[in-house]
């Protein structure tokens, strides 16, 4: 029986903590994983103010305590002095994975200059990949239409459920056996 994949979606935004804040980067998110993924999944959805401390909390709980396989944050990845995501990010890791920022600056330089101010980054913390990304859903889509192929691998790697994809949509790249 296939395991049921659980995602972290977590959007960070100062003004989460405002009280009137309609959020349209983590349902993105969530639309465009249900656009991916044809194997069950279910999201793990918060809305966060950006703040390090509470940033880190949140990414711990949703991948020690939620077993989430795949966190993925949007927001806060700017050079604003606000903008803490990535290093609550780092924090929490055990290892980075730099290529996933490489390749979301890259991808998103094709279609604005300023691209070169992100710095959305990814990491693994035990059992969990948590990728940070842009906060507009353009954006968000651009990214993970570039990424989004090596995650199920990604994951493969780590021992985490099997992500189906609809490869009409995004073909997700494995390494076919010798």
């Amino acid at each position: 029986m296939t395991q049921k994949a659980k995602i972290g979606i977590v959007t960070v935004s100062d003004r989460a903590s405002v009280g009137i804040y309609e959020d349209i980067s983590g349902p993105a998110i969530i639309e465009t994983l249900n656009d991916y993924l044809t194997s069950e999944w279910e999201p793990v959805y918060v809305v966060i103010p950006d703040e390090q401390d509470v940033i880190e909390k949140t990414l711990i709980e949703l991948a020690d305590e939620k077993n989430c396989c795949l966190v993925v944050t949007t927001g806060g990845t700017g050079p604003a002095k606000r903008d803490v995501t990535p290093e609550a990010t780092e924090a929490v890791c055990d290892r980075m994975m730099p290529g996933f920022g490489e390749l979301m600056r890259a991808e998103s330089l094709k279609f604005v200059p300023t691209a070169i101010l992100s710095r959305q980054t990814a990491g693994l913390r035990k059992d969990s990949l948590i990728v940070n990304l842009p906060g507009k859903p353009k954006s968000i889509r651009e990214c993970l239409d570039a990424v989004f192929p090596a995650i199920p691998y990604c994951i493969d790697l780590m021992e985490g459920p099997f992500l189906e994809c609809d490869e009409e949509v995004i073909k997700p790249f494995r390494p076919k056996a010798k």
